[in-house]
């Protein structure tokens, strides 16, 4: 018993660094706290953030300001039609003294990187974001790069505006640890934006933490207990998604074309043990888990085409999955 309060109460100091960075952050956006503690899950297990929303919802503030409070390189890339891999991940330079060709890298070399407007890049930029997100290194020339450390993308995508975008292939948003969904602040909170966002001087973020207590929390995280009970919670909930008929689940069936990946389950485990330290504790509940299923496998679940003409989303399939998976 000494032994798991001891645990809890190192894990409690860990996390009031990351605390910090949430308070920080709402004293710069208003609302969000959703969004908010997913950038912090994002952070703390080093995978990637899409961010979806109508404009004007603070997606890109939010990211800003996030970065603000961490002493680490921030970028930001406005994506655009014309936009060229060069231009993301960096291109040979001549020299005409030496005769030879020397690397000038790009604003993918940062620990956080803004992709703003993601789905405005064309292909080719894609697929170069596709080899930094994955591998965490680019290819310029014929040398190899490896890219700092940490290293996180936090894209932002309007779901309303789709003329002159590229829609994300299947295996770039596979690469997307969580899909975050913005929606729109309460009145209350509006009238705060109003007295915050209309006066002389707008609030900005201050850091609070370095990289070295991102990477020992880190570190942290990753020794947060997991009972095996809790492991095959997270298997019920991915297998489901694959094959609902053999799982008891015969009315998803022909509403699912193609379930979550294993990287899915990894980004699930993660994310739970992620949820459990903004929370204090050093062990993951069902909650945990069921809390950020969503993020996790909203954009994994590929719905069939009878599903799309009855309006049915992968959302409303995760919400019926985890009805229906038995919670330990």
């Amino acid at each position: 018993m000494n032994s798991v309060q001891q645990l809890n109460d190192s894990i409690k100091r860990e996390a009031s660094a990351f605390l910090e960075i949430a308070k920080e952050t709402n004293r710069v956006v208003v609302g969000q706290d959703r969004m908010i503690n997913r950038l912090l899950i994002g952070l703390l297990c080093g995978g990637h953030i899409l961010i979806e929303g109508v404009p004007g919802l603070a997606k890109t503030l939010a990211v800003r300001t996030l970065a603000s409070t961490v002493q680490a390189k921030f970028q930001r890339v406005q994506f655009t039609p014309d936009l060229l891999p060069s231009d993301l991940i960096g291109t040979q330079i001549y020299n005409p003294r030496t005769g030879e060709f020397s690397p000038r890298l790009g604003p993918i070399f940062a620990n956080i990187v803004l992709a703003d407007e993601i789905n405005r890049a064309p292909a080719k930029v894609q697929s170069a974001l596709l080899e930094a997100m994955e591998e965490r290194q680019v290819t310029v020339g014929d040398q190899t790069h490896t890219l700092p450390s940490p290293f996180m993308v936090l894209a932002t995508q309007n779901p309303i505006e789709q003329e002159g975008t590229y829609l994300l292939p299947e295996a770039q948003l596979d690469r997307f640890m969580l899909k975050v969904i913005v929606g729109y602040p309460t009145r209350a909170e509006e009238r705060i934006i109003i007295e915050r966002m209309t006066t002389d001087e707008e609030p900005v973020g201050h850091p609070v933490v370095d990289l070295a207590s991102i990477q020992q929390a880190r570190s942290v995280v990753n020794g947060i207990y997991v009972d095996e009970k809790i492991r095959e919670y997270i298997l019920n909930i991915i297998f489901m998604t694959r094959d609902p008929l053999s799982n008891g689940a015969k009315d998803l069936s022909p509403l699912i074309e193609y379930g979550a990946s294993p990287r899915a389950t990894i980004a699930l485990h993660k994310a739970a043990k992620a949820f459990a330290f903004l929370r204090g504790r050093g062990y993951v509940t069902p909650d945990d888990v069921k809390q950020v299923t969503p993020d996790v496998l909203r954009h994994r679940i590929l719905v069939t085409f009878e599903a799309q003409a009855e309006d049915i989303t992968s959302e409303q399939v995760i919400e019926r999955i985890l009805s229906l998976v038995p919670v330990p």
